[in-house]
């Protein structure tokens, strides 16, 4: 018989050429000492998937034969911690402290059954400290030609950076939505050509009126909006790069179902957001609704101007009121006493106007006050003539800031301007088909001539506002060329209320 052959020795086998440090560690075990026996005896299955491994950056483990014997390349040591090297030991030797996690899917790919996990979570101690770790797996069983399986293939990855990072931009992301959520005024983040609303805080949503505005392009979640031009507002700044801010920019938004749409003033920002080149990936938006400050100062702009003409008003009445007491009177003594009498008249009767402190009071004491500052018992230039109705606060404020209205103007302009001028107050109740009413007419005669004013003044919009907390008040203020006429007629309850 020829002599036997000596074996060859692990590290010639052609399959353990190369694998760096992995395969330098298989090429040096040695193997008759092992359940798997010496590589050259391996079936051709183990023979193949080893190969595999050694020769493939991407993390590779085998397990293999009844006694789960490991095999791994240099991609999959990193995994074992300081417990590689761990090659041509039982798997459960590796992974004692998982075991009872690992178990039931190695169990499985033994059974003929593979496993494939995107991520899964183990609490390890491979580093001698428990540490949070993850990965990404396919366990498959490996099979002879029979269909018998012989061992498991494994290729995976450990995605542990990955998850962390995730979880601390997750956690950004919600750190940031916070911050937005509790951001001055109205946040929003719309994303890609259609303007997709990805984020809306709480008042945002106030804003807008919509709660359900959160996945909807602009033009849908805010029709109107886009009626406005902002779409293509922001189409302009996602194009061009380049940031917008409004000031005191008006907006008409429905903010609920059915409802007419509201008139909003808003300073708001848009800036672009995300990539470097071509279009913005979107647009965060931030705005204020400064409505009320904006009707504040269009308020306080009317005040000034309403105050303008008062003043000019009082300084005309205090010329009108002057002139006529001194042309009356007979010496320098009574005129100074009728001169303070009658700017004291004026002063009460403006401390009232300006608090709006008025009282319950009469038609008849209203009229007086009032005509007591033009009218002198030498020159009556008044014919009054009504009964004593009762008045209530609100209606005595505004029907005596009609009286003056009036006096004013016939001061300026009408009737009490000259000499010969003169002016009748006549009021009365009487039945009409809304109830009973109050009917006071102004008419002034002997002036001169009137010409109705081409624009309608603070004045005019004075007596057209009418009694206030009346039900019914109607005013009409005619210019004939004799002289103005002013009608109004109000609800005796209005009246007196």
């Amino acid at each position: 018989m020829p002599p036997s052959q000596p074996k060859a020795p692990a590290s010639a086998d052609p399959i353990l050429q190369g694998g760096g440090n992995c395969g330098a560690l298989m090429r040096g075990l040695d193997w008759s000492a092992n359940p798997l026996g010496p590589p050259q005896h391996w079936p051709q299955e183990l023979r193949v998937v080893v190969a595999i491994a050694l020769g493939s950056l991407q993390p590779m483990l085998i397990v293999w034969g009844p006694e789960q014997i490991t095999l791994y390349n240099d991609a999959y040591a990193p995994m074992c911690g300081t417990r590689h090297p761990a090659i041509g030991r039982p798997f459960r030797e590796l992974w004692f402290d998982i075991w009872d996690r690992v178990d039931p899917i190695i169990t499985a790919a033994y059974e003929g059954v593979s496993t494939s996990m995107a991520d899964i979570e183990f609490i390890l101690h491979r580093n001698g400290y428990p540490e949070e770790a993850h990965f990404a797996f396919s366990y498959s069983p490996v099979r002879d030609n029979s269909g018998a399986v012989l061992g498991m293939f494994c290729a995976c990855a450990e995605i542990t950076g990955q998850v962390l990072m995730q979880r601390r931009l997750a956690k950004e992301r919600e750190q940031m939505r916070l911050i937005f959520e509790m951001a001055l005024g109205a946040v929003a983040i719309v994303s890609g050509p259609d303007h997709v609303f990805t984020f809306a805080n709480a008042e945002y949503r106030l804003l807008t009126g919509r709660e359900d505005i959160v996945g909807k392009p602009l033009a849908e979640a805010l029709p109107e909006a886009a009626e406005q031009g902002f779409v293509t507002l922001l189409d302009t700044v996602r194009d061009t790069r380049e940031a917008f801010v409004g000031r005191g920019v008006e907006i008409h938004l429905q903010r609920s179902v059915g409802s007419e749409r509201e008139r909003r003033v808003l300073d708001f920002n848009y800036h672009p957001v995300g990539g470097f080149e071509g279009p913005a990936e979107g647009i965060f938006v931030q705005a204020v609704d400064i409505t009320e400050q904006a009707n504040a100062a269009r308020q306080q702009q009317l005040l000034n101007h309403e105050l303008a003409h008062r003043m000019k008003n009082q300084l005309a009445l205090v010329q009108a009121v002057a002139n006529q007491t001194l042309r009356l009177a007979t010496n320098l003594d009574t005129a100074r006493l009728s001169l303070n009498q009658r700017i004291g008249v004026l002063s009460r009767a403006q401390d009232m106007l300006l608090s709006g402190d008025a009282q319950a009071t009469t038609v008849t004491e209203i009229v007086n006050g009032v005509t007591a500052l033009h009218d002198d018992p030498a020159d009556t230039r008044f014919h009054l003539e009504g009964p004593d109705l009762t008045v209530g606060p609100r209606a005595a404020l505004s029907l005596s800031l009609m009286l003056h209205e009036l006096s004013t103007n016939a001061a300026k302009y009408g009737a009490l301007s000259v000499p010969g001028g003169n002016v009748s107050v006549i009021w009365h109740s009487k039945p009409t088909d809304d109830g009973e009413c109050f009917c006071l007419e102004w008419n002034e005669t002997g002036g001169p001539p009137v010409v109705e004013p081409a624009h309608s003044g603070s004045g005019t919009r004075l007596l057209s506002a009418g009694i206030s907390g009346a039900q019914i008040s109607k005013v009409a203020l005619h210019y004939h060329p004799k002289g103005v006429c002013c009608e109004m007629c109000v609800d005796l309850k209005g009246l007196a209320s």
